[in-house]
């Protein structure tokens, strides 16, 4: 009996700093280059208008579920490999076509990040994108290099300043530009319309639905190592949960301050570079660290989960593969237009996260009912 109760209390222990650590490496996986910029809040949500914000609301719903889930499934089950996960809800061979697809995606998003360093340095620093994308890629091979615990570490404490400055510019520009609510839904139905703004789908229900597709892919093997290291499975899920909170909050703030503003920012491929000048000029200037760091947070553990799915962390095969990866995924990243890399790689692969949410949600169903 004694034994019984000591399993309880050690399955309910949370430790408040490992729960904002936790909530932290969420929040800065999905704070990337995209949401940092302002470019894929501008093709999911904003572009929609208010039903778009709409969107924002159903994306916190999922997020959370999945989030939760990830984690659990990690604590619960100790996986041997990070893409074991996608086996424990998908069956062998389903699950196997995800682990694999998920590499590839994962990898593909890990160069619009390097994209995106490139795009802030060419359109803030007036620098040479190249520069921007290399640099960035350096940070990252030597961050992975140094192994999960440490990057949860430092991403984590990263991820919740992004946050707050995020959500200050993001109230801030709302505030500033009410005076374009009552127009903003046509002007951006007339950019969207002569195809000056991208979309990321046909309609606001299914791009929210990608949006989290694609972050699922993002989460799901780095969120169940997390979950497989937790002190109690009730710490990994109020991380998740929190994490989950603080990111749809600064998106739905966000995309309302990108809406209100359409008509200034019409062109731009970092919106929220526009966004922060209007506010102010040394706003701008820290909020191009800001952007710079988001990306460095999200293309860590992206570059992290590929290398490991093919070799074990502190190996010379891992850090050779880390730099290999690293230097490609810059190459590609670098020779691409950063909006095309946005919607072509998030949109596509959404889908296929789409359906494994319903896959998910069935097993969920299924677990329950047995």
């Amino acid at each position: 009996m004694k034994k019984s109760n000591e399993l309880v209390k050690a399955d309910e222990l949370v430790k408040s700093g490992k729960v904002l650590n936790y909530a932290g490496a969420f929040i800065a996986l999905l704070i990337g280059s995209g949401f940092a910029t302002g470019q894929e809040i501008l093709q999911y949500f904003a572009a929609w208008g208010y039903k778009g914000m709409l969107g924002v609301i159903v994306c916190f719903i999922l997020l959370a579920y999945v989030g939760v889930s990830f984690i659990s499934a990690g604590y619960n089950n100790k996986f041997d490999t990070p893409n074991d996960i996608y086996r424990y809800y998908c069956g062998n061979k389903l699950g196997t076509f995800y682990d694999l697809f998920s590499v590839f995606f994962i990898f593909l998003s890990y160069t619009v990040m390097i994209g995106g360093a490139g795009a802030t340095a060419a359109q803030h620093y007036e620098i040479s994108p190249y520069v921007g994308g290399i640099l960035m890629a350096i940070f990252v091979v030597i961050t992975v290099i140094f192994g999960l615990n440490r990057i949860v570490e430092i991403i984590g404490n990263i991820g919740p300043a992004i946050v707050v400055i995020a959500i200050l510019v993001g109230t801030v520009s709302i505030f500033r530009n009410l005076d374009g609510a009552s127009t903003a839904s046509d002007v951006v139905s007339e950019l969207v319309k002569n195809k000056e703004i991208k979309v990321a789908s046909n309609n606001w229900l299914l791009a929210a639905g990608s949006y989290v597709g694609f972050c699922m892919l993002w989460l799901a093997a780095f969120l169940g190592q997390i979950g497989s290291n937790a002190n109690s499975d009730k710490e990994g899920k109020l991380g998740a949960f929190f994490g989950a909170t603080g990111f749809s909050v600064a998106v739905l703030l966000m995309s309302l301050g990108i809406f209100f503003s359409i008509s200034k920012l019409k062109g731009s491929q970092i919106p929220t570079l526009i966004l922060a000048g209007e506010i102010h000029s040394q706003l701008a200037n820290i909020f191009s660290i800001i952007i710079l760091l988001g990306i460095y947070t999200t293309s860590v553990p992206l570059l992290w989960s590929v290398v490991a799915r093919f070799s074990k962390e502190k190996t010379d095969k891992f850090r050779v593969l880390t730099i290999v990866l690293g230097a490609i995924g810059a190459f590609v990243g670098l020779i691409l237009r950063f909006d095309v890399l946005v919607n072509y790689v998030y949109v596509l692969n959404g889908y296929v996260g789409l359906i494994l949410l319903f896959i998910m949600i069935l097993r969920s169903i299924q677990w329950r009912i047995i």
